[in-house]
């Protein structure tokens, strides 16, 4: 039985509320093409998708997003640099902080979704006008996708829900590229099936009305490793993975063949130091071999100000409260070390 505690906005009114103004909608729109020329092959540079696994702080986020934009500037001729804002959390067991989403404060008890609206939809503006650079969230909620989309030149579907009909189809709707997460059981069939289904048109219920799509021909594959019935982690990152991978993507005959690869999660067994090495060795196999640099796009990495993780009561400013990140430093480093490599 549902109590129904308050009555949300809709999205028009959260747009009004908290508006994109035209000269960031220009740069929003600008980054969209960015993204999809690197997608379907018109530009050869990789995406890099970068950023804490939980955007919790405003002005921490913005503080890293101003950061990447000077490093972004550097290494523009080899990478385009995209912030990581994901302001919705899935939670395995069902408890712990949510997302900006659910309360803009992660250090308070209170749920009050309409606050983490207006203030997630402040936080993806303000990164804008601060940095000149539009971000990548997660589609958590495939009804709440309103409330954002005309702030994102970037949007994930994650593990837990790459099975699910309705992301599938909504993913079918969406104008700039879909990143699509191998399910957790790791099956790459799986994978495909849900990249052909957001590619395909579709026509379902939405937004409170029967909606029709064309298809996103920029929806693509990220691969993050899996999990085992026994709770092991094994990656699928490596040479002989993405190989394997590729063969199947390529019989299937979906647009823009892409892979985006996570070197946190299960590649990384959620050690956020191992995603230098992953990523490093990611970057010369792409250098290596010719087919593996035509389909991976890029990295998807999490990184936030400083080292590791604390716990949601803590305060440390730029610290992750959810999975541990790489601290600044070492990802500016990184980075760095990848525009030589490639």
């Amino acid at each position: 039985m549902f109590q129904k505690v308050k009555k949300i906005m809709d999205p028009d009114e959260a747009i009004n509320a908290v508006p994109l103004t035209p000269d960031l909608a220009k740069i929003k729109r600008e980054r969209d093409e960015e993204l999809r020329k690197i997608i379907d092959g018109r530009d050869d540079r990789k995406v890099i998708i970068i950023g804490p696994c939980s955007a919790d702080n405003e002005d921490a986020v913005v503080d890293y997003a101003v950061r990447l934009a000077k490093l972004a500037e550097e290494v523009k001729d080899k990478f385009m640099l995209v912030p990581r804002i994901y302001t919705g959390k899935p939670r395995t067991k069902g408890e712990g902080y949510k997302g900006m989403i659910h309360s803009p404060d992660p250090h308070s008890n209170n749920t009050d979704i309409q606050s983490g609206i207006l203030h997630l939809r402040h936080m993806h503006i303000r990164v804008i006008r601060e940095s000149g650079l539009s971000g990548a969230d997660e589609m958590l909620y495939p009804d709440n996708l309103d409330y954002v989309s005309d702030v994102l030149s970037y949007i994930a579907v994650g593990a837990r829900s790459s099975e699910n009909q309705q992301h599938r189809l909504v993913a079918s709707g969406i104008d700039v590229p879909v990143g699509i997460k191998n399910p957790m059981n790791g099956s790459f069939p799986v994978a495909i099936n849900s990249i052909y289904a957001a590619q395909i048109p579709n026509e379902f219920k939405f937004g409170g009305y029967q909606v029709k799509t064309e298809g996103n021909k920029y929806a693509h594959a990220v691969l993050r490793g899996s999990v085992d019935v026994y709770g092991n982690n094994i990656p699928n990152y490596h040479y002989e993975d993405i190989i394997r991978f590729r063969e199947m993507y390529l019989k299937q005959g979906l647009a823009n063949p892409a892979i985006i690869i996570d070197t946190n999660h299960s590649n990384s067994g959620k050690n956020p130091f191992e995603q230098t090495r992953i990523a490093k060795e990611i970057f010369v196999n792409m250098r290596d071999n010719a087919d593996i640099n035509g389909i991976v796009k890029g990295l998807l990495i999490e990184s936030y100000i400083l080292d590791g993780n604390q716990s949601v009561t803590g305060s440390e400013y730029g610290k992750s409260v959810t999975d541990a990140c790489l601290g600044w430093e070492k990802s500016e480093a990184l980075i760095k070390k990848l525009a030589e490599i490639i």
